[in-house]
Protein backbone atom coordinates (compact mmCIF):
# COMPACT_ATOMS: atom_id res chain seq x y z
CA UNK A 1 0.00 0.00 0.00
CA UNK A 2 0.95 3.35 -0.57
CA UNK A 3 2.14 5.74 1.76
CA UNK A 4 3.00 9.30 1.55
CA UNK A 5 5.37 11.92 3.54
CA UNK A 6 3.50 15.30 4.75
CA UNK A 7 5.18 17.17 1.95
CA UNK A 8 3.63 14.70 -0.73
CA UNK A 9 -0.03 14.73 1.36
CA UNK A 10 0.74 18.56 1.04
CA UNK A 11 1.25 18.76 -2.64
CA UNK A 12 -1.66 16.62 -3.90
CA UNK A 13 -3.50 18.53 -1.64
CA UNK A 14 -2.88 22.39 -2.78
CA UNK A 15 -1.79 23.12 1.11
CA UNK A 16 1.19 23.69 3.01
CA UNK A 17 3.03 21.29 4.97
CA UNK A 18 1.80 23.09 8.53
CA UNK A 19 -2.01 22.82 6.97
CA UNK A 20 -1.12 18.73 6.96
CA UNK A 21 0.48 18.72 10.06
CA UNK A 22 -2.34 20.68 11.78
CA UNK A 23 -5.23 18.46 10.01
CA UNK A 24 -3.02 15.51 11.61
CA UNK A 25 -2.76 17.06 15.10
CA UNK A 26 -5.90 17.84 15.14
CA UNK A 27 -7.35 14.57 14.35
CA UNK A 28 -9.15 15.10 10.61
CA UNK A 29 -6.34 13.17 9.09
CA UNK A 30 -4.87 9.87 10.47
CA UNK A 31 -1.27 9.41 10.63
CA UNK A 32 0.88 6.65 11.11
CA UNK A 33 5.10 6.23 11.87
CA UNK A 34 7.35 4.41 9.18
CA UNK A 35 9.86 2.01 10.20
CA UNK A 36 12.14 5.33 10.67
CA UNK A 37 10.37 7.19 13.18
CA UNK A 38 8.84 9.57 9.79
CA UNK A 39 4.90 10.59 10.29
CA UNK A 40 3.50 8.80 6.96
CA UNK A 41 -0.38 8.88 5.46
CA UNK A 42 -1.55 5.64 4.29
CA UNK A 43 -2.49 6.39 0.13
CA UNK A 44 -6.52 4.94 1.02
CA UNK A 45 -6.92 7.54 4.02
CA UNK A 46 -5.18 10.37 2.01
CA UNK A 47 -7.79 9.53 -1.10
CA UNK A 48 -10.58 9.23 1.17
CA UNK A 49 -9.61 12.52 3.56
CA UNK A 50 -8.72 13.97 -0.62
CA UNK A 51 -12.80 13.09 -1.62
CA UNK A 52 -14.42 14.36 1.75
CA UNK A 53 -12.45 17.78 1.43
CA UNK A 54 -12.69 17.89 -2.42
CA UNK A 55 -16.82 17.67 -1.97
CA UNK A 56 -18.74 20.88 -2.68
CA UNK A 57 -15.44 22.73 -3.43
CA UNK A 58 -16.18 23.46 -6.68
CA UNK A 59 -20.03 22.90 -6.67
CA UNK A 60 -22.13 24.39 -9.28
CA UNK A 61 -24.83 26.49 -8.44
CA UNK A 62 -28.34 24.92 -8.17
CA UNK A 63 -29.91 26.80 -10.61
CA UNK A 64 -27.75 25.69 -13.52
CA UNK A 65 -28.67 24.01 -16.41
CA UNK A 66 -29.22 20.17 -16.29
CA UNK A 67 -26.15 18.47 -17.68
CA UNK A 68 -24.84 14.62 -17.69
CA UNK A 69 -21.35 16.09 -17.43
CA UNK A 70 -19.57 15.43 -14.11
CA UNK A 71 -16.89 16.79 -13.83
CA UNK A 72 -17.50 20.76 -13.38
CA UNK A 73 -15.63 23.25 -11.81
CA UNK A 74 -16.70 26.68 -10.91
CA UNK A 75 -13.62 29.90 -11.70
CA UNK A 76 -12.52 32.75 -13.00
CA UNK A 77 -11.64 33.53 -16.74
CA UNK A 78 -7.72 34.50 -16.71
CA UNK A 79 -6.76 34.63 -19.90
CA UNK A 80 -9.14 34.69 -23.30
CA UNK A 81 -7.08 34.68 -27.15
CA UNK A 82 -9.26 34.98 -29.76
CA UNK A 83 -8.77 34.59 -33.74
CA UNK A 84 -10.93 34.62 -36.84
CA UNK A 85 -12.58 31.55 -36.54
CA UNK A 86 -11.13 29.93 -32.33
CA UNK A 87 -10.72 31.28 -29.34
CA UNK A 88 -8.15 29.67 -26.50
CA UNK A 89 -10.18 30.39 -22.56
CA UNK A 90 -8.45 30.08 -19.48
CA UNK A 91 -9.80 29.28 -16.51
CA UNK A 92 -8.73 29.04 -12.88
CA UNK A 93 -10.55 26.95 -10.37
CA UNK A 94 -9.52 27.17 -7.01
CA UNK A 95 -5.58 25.48 -7.80
CA UNK A 96 -6.71 24.29 -10.88
CA UNK A 97 -5.85 26.05 -14.53
CA UNK A 98 -7.81 24.62 -17.47
CA UNK A 99 -7.72 25.92 -20.90
CA UNK A 100 -10.55 25.08 -23.76
CA UNK A 101 -10.51 25.55 -27.45
CA UNK A 102 -13.81 27.08 -28.24
CA UNK A 103 -15.17 29.16 -31.30
CA UNK A 104 -14.73 32.83 -31.49
CA UNK A 105 -18.79 32.91 -31.55
CA UNK A 106 -19.11 31.21 -28.43
CA UNK A 107 -16.52 33.58 -27.10
CA UNK A 108 -18.71 36.88 -28.17
CA UNK A 109 -22.44 34.95 -27.74
CA UNK A 110 -20.81 34.22 -23.66
CA UNK A 111 -19.15 37.69 -23.53
CA UNK A 112 -16.27 36.07 -21.98
CA UNK A 113 -13.97 37.89 -20.42
CA UNK A 114 -10.70 38.37 -18.29
CA UNK A 115 -12.84 38.00 -14.66
CA UNK A 116 -16.14 36.80 -15.66
CA UNK A 117 -17.21 33.59 -13.58
CA UNK A 118 -17.79 30.63 -15.07
CA UNK A 119 -18.49 26.55 -15.28
CA UNK A 120 -15.96 24.64 -16.81
CA UNK A 121 -17.02 21.15 -17.83
CA UNK A 122 -14.81 18.48 -18.52
CA UNK A 123 -15.99 15.41 -20.60
CA UNK A 124 -14.24 12.06 -18.86
CA UNK A 125 -13.61 10.57 -21.94
CA UNK A 126 -11.01 13.41 -22.74
CA UNK A 127 -8.92 12.63 -19.03
CA UNK A 128 -5.67 11.21 -19.68
CA UNK A 129 -4.36 9.63 -16.28
CA UNK A 130 -1.14 9.21 -15.80
CA UNK A 131 1.45 7.79 -12.94
CA UNK A 132 3.43 10.00 -11.05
Amino acid sequence: MASYSIGQAARLLGVSSETVRRWADGGKLSMERDGSGRRVIDGSALARFARERGTGLHAVPEDAVATSVRNSFVGIVTGVRVDDVAAQVEVQAGPHRLVSLVTREAVEELALDIGVMVTARVKSTGVHVDLS
